[in-house]
């Protein structure tokens, strides 16, 4: 199979390659394995090559349009890929991906640090969210638009009518999408009123109607359907439509991509400088330090507690179903921590895959983490928005039913905050009320507090103002997060009266996307059998520990204790001593109390055989034990040997045989201290008293005249018989 080599590899671009392009420029040998594995017909006729057909057929896998088909571990790993924008690298190659690399789904390249795994444009274009997932999105978007809006965008940007499937054709829209400095120029290229009319409805919170977009364009005609009021395919919203900027979903909602409202508010933000730089030489010009405060903790012990305790077998977790409230209550009762804590460490545990079985590989995301980044996976999850919603009084998404899942728009809410923190609480404290004039002050929060009102209407829930909403996320959401301390107020300050906040060390680093410090606690045995987990563990190898290991302080740090009531258990349900030991030695050097209770526990003493049986006799006297064992009758119905007092048994045998088979020599079975009876009779050969035959003509045969004998005889004592017993 012969494949063109023209083009440059789309492998040496950043980002998630097109399919066609990742197909091209696999060896021939590998293209073909492929071909093979997965049954697709190769057509010479057709006017597009090979891999071109073969990337037709891969966009239709059933697996990406429903993820549930896959396995745990494998989708999980899809989804971790996805998040990363179709590249992840990893040290190893995870056996999670064995099963996305036989289907097509997921392509590996070879690095000089570890392996990376590649998911192209296509398939990232063609999963629906998940949970974790960012709801408002390009992919997102790009994923759930309707066939007309697909095509309108995918025209745009391959500059020929879009063929199926879309997906492929979409692949441009992604690229030019994702590229910063693209999409800048693109924006800057703009004609004056779509530049306006864009400006304008990301102010009002990147989100509009119908009715709106109409009012926004001036347009004075107004086509209405059934559905409402119809924008015109010639207005201005439409030529921002095919472009990718505004979105429109279903029921006549126009939604601009987080991506586009970031690159178009950046001149929104410069604007503000002034106003911002007022509001940060205030904060500078007083000491706001609290008396009492509320320090942050780092969220990872929590979490890695919570996975933990998930890997009870009596505790089921279902993918599609929110954790239920029984068992947040038991597991803050167990840590000793708020429930609505418990609540949102558990949501984002579950998004970044923590609760999957697949996280104690050490091979994947998230059990390649150390715990110093779990901590900045769990603030991306929380960043994305698609796990835990601020504004529900119920801040899970999966707790709610399915059709009711939409995600509220508090998406620039979050943004406002992390503005505000990383301006105001660089190191030092902060009154709430200088965040709160970052977000009264946006211009986008009226139509952010319009939007929270018609979506609270759509969802059933209490509306919140945007005021509320920061207030949630910055004292309780970015606290427990381990970002935010948190000042008790102070009825001294006369100008400012709320609570304060001050940014961690940690919050610092996170905002900045910067690395923590280098200096990273090891993992130690504090005690005879207790380990203290280290900053740079990592994850798979602590999750591991779970079936060997009880819980001691769940804090700033994770403590776990090393008890032989643990280690017996391990070893009852199946796990090797060695393997005990490869783990605790992944997480700390092992002392010697450890290393003897590791020897002592698994030291083997003497093997003993399991033999399948159906059942045992007690047989106190050996004589009758010996005929059961030795007659030809019954010598059969028990294995050989049997231990001394009874007999074993032959699995499957029916006692009814067995009671039959010995009350043929003479013995009796006891069941429940009454004798067993047996209910059914072997059919033998007829017995003298069997019901005569009917008389037949005399026979001249040989020896006629004896068989005519015996059967008289047979029919008189027959008759005897019923004589006999009528008399009785």
């Amino acid at each position: 199979m012969k494949t063109p080599r023209s083009r440059a590899p789309e492998a040496q671009r950043s980002g998630a390659p097109r399919l066609e392009e990742l197909l091209r420029h696999l060896p021939e040998r590998g293209l073909e394995q492929l071909v093979q594995r997965l049954g697709i017909a190769i057509d010479p006729q057709k006017r597009i090559d090979p891999p071109a057909q073969v990337a037709r057929v891969l966009v239709l896998s059933p697996e990406l349009r429903n993820p549930a088909l896959l396995e745990g571990p494998s989708r999980e790993l899809l989804y971790r890929i996805a998040e990363a924008n179709g590249v992840l690298d990893l040290p190893a190659l995870p056996t999670t991906a064995e099963p996305l690399m036989e289907r097509g789904l997921v392509f590996a390249r070879q690095r000089q640090r570890g392996v990376e795994l590649v998911l192209p444009i296509a398939f990232l274009l063609v999963l629906r969210p998940w949970e974790g997932d960012d709801p408002r999105g390009v992919r997102a978007l790009l994923a759930e638009a309707s066939q007309d809006v697909g095509t309108s965008i995918a025209t745009q940007y391959l500059g020929r009518p879009a063929t199926p499937p879309l997906s492929l054709s979409l692949e441009p829209a992604w690229e030019a999408l994702m590229d910063e400095a693209r999409l800048k120029a693109d924006l800057d290229a703009l004609a004056p009123a779509e530049r306006k009319l864009l400006r304008a409805i990301e102010k009002g919170g990147g989100e509009v109607d119908t009715e709106e977009l109409l009012e926004l364009e001036r347009e004075p005609l107004r086509l209405r359907g059934a559905a409402g009021a119809t924008p015109s395919r010639r207005g201005i919203g439409f030529a921002l439509e095919r472009r990718g900027f505004l979105v429109p979903v279903h029921p006549n909602r126009h939604i601009i991509p987080t991506e586009v409202a970031a690159a178009v508010g950046a001149v929104r933000r410069a604007d503000r400088e002034a106003q911002r730089r007022e509001v940060h030489s205030r904060v500078l010009g007083a000491d706001h330090a609290p008396r009492r405060a509320r320090f942050a903790r780092d969220p990872a012990p929590l979490a890695l507690a919570l996975a933990m305790s998930t890997r009870d077998p009596g505790v089921e977790i279902r993918p599609d179903v929110g954790t239920s409230k029984s068992l947040l209550g038991r597991l803050s009762t167990r840590f000793g921590r708020d429930p609505e804590t418990v609540a949102m460490i558990a949501a984002l545990s579950r998004a970044v895959g923590l609760w999957d079985p697949s996280a104690d590989l050490v091979t994947a995301s998230p059990g390649a983490l150390t715990l110093t980044e779990l901590g900045r996976a769990l603030f991306l999850a929380w960043r994305r928005g698609g796990a835990w919603d601020e504004a529900r009084p119920d801040g899970e998404l999966l707790r709610v039913p399915a059709e009711a899942r939409e995600a509220s728009p508090i998406g620039p809410i979050r943004e406002m905050v992390v503005d505000a923190l990383r301006e105001l609480g660089d190191g030092q404290w902060a009154p709430w009320e200088a965040v709160a004039v970052y977000v009264t002050t946006d211009s986008r929060t009226p139509g952010l507090g319009r939007l929270l009102e018609r979506w609270a209407s759509r969802a059933g829930v209490e509306a919140s103002t945007p005021l509320q909403v920061a207030e949630r996320m910055t004292l309780d959401s970015l606290h427990q997060l381990g970002l935010v301390d948190v000042g008790e107020p102070e009825p001294i300050d006369v100008e400012f009266s709320g609570p304060t906040v001050r940014l961690t060390p940690r919050g610092r680093a996170f905002l900045r996307e910067q690395p923590l410090s280098s200096i990273v606690p090891p993992g130690m045995f504090t005690e005879s059998a207790v380990l203290r987990v280290g900053g740079g563990s990592q994850v798979g190898h602590v999750l591991a520990c779970a079936p060997f290991t009880e819980f001691g302080v769940v804090d700033d740090v994770l403590q776990l204790d090393v008890t032989p009531q643990a280690i017996a258990l391990a070893l009852a349900a199946g796990l090797e001593t060695s393997a005990i030991r490869g783990h605790l030695e992944a997480l700390a050097p092992l002392p010697e109390p450890v290393q003897r209770l590791l020897t002592q526990t698994g030291a083997v003493l003497g093997r003993a055989e399991y033999v399948a049986t159906g059942g045992f006799l007690w047989v106190d006297d050996p004589e009758i034990r010996g005929l059961l064992s030795t007659r030809k009758q019954t010598m059969d119905l028990f294995i050989d040997p049997s231990p001394a007092g009874g007999l074993l048994l032959v699995p499957g045998m029916d006692l009814d045989a067995v009671a039959r088979r010995a009350r043929g020599l003479g013995i009796e079975i006891l069941v429940d201290g009454e004798v067993f009876r047996a209910r059914t009779i072997v059919p033998g050969r007829r017995s003298s008293t069997s019901v005569p035959a009917a008389p037949r003509p005399p026979s001249t045969a040989p020896g006629s005249g004896r068989r005519s004998s015996g059967a008289l005889r047979r029919t008189g004592s027959s008759q005897s018989l019923a004589a006999a017993k009528r008399r009785s």
